[in-house]
């Protein structure tokens, strides 16, 4: 178990705060508006930390580097903005899943994302 430090407190409220997954350097921005000095390689260790510990979850969208969540979220999708580059979580999943899948198949899992502009974005637009 890591120590509790002002950095790693920072980093840890800017995902409570976020409310979608973060980027290495969207939480290097966010921490730093607490902790100024605070360096990327701290950002680094801590989000592997918090990985290590069970506090993070990775979400892996294909093409793009990794984000970080908060874990112990029910079962979700992500929105990629494919102007401002920000991710968000989607509530819910369709129901309609295992009709796409050929007959006899069974589905097991699946990751689902939706590329477009986010509402920041579309407004701007």
């Amino acid at each position: 178990m890591e120590r509790n430090t002002r950095q790693r407190d920072a980093i840890r409220e800017a995902f409570r705060h976020s409310g979608r997954p973060l980027s290495t350097d969207e939480v290097h921005l966010a921490a730093r508006k607490t902790v100024p000095g605070l360096g990327v390689a701290t950002v680094y260790r801590t989000i592997r930390s918090l990985q290590a510990e069970g506090w993070l979850a990775t979400v892996e969208l294909p093409g793009a580097p990794a984000r970080y969540e908060l874990t112990g979220k029910a079962h979700h999708h992500h929105f990629h903005c494919d102007r401002c580059d920000r991710v968000f979580d989607l509530v819910g999943c369709p129901a309609t899943l295992q009709d796409l899948l050929p007959r006899s198949f069974r589905l097991d899992r699946h990751e689902l994302v939706l590329y477009g502009r986010c509402a920041d974005c579309a407004r701007a637009a």
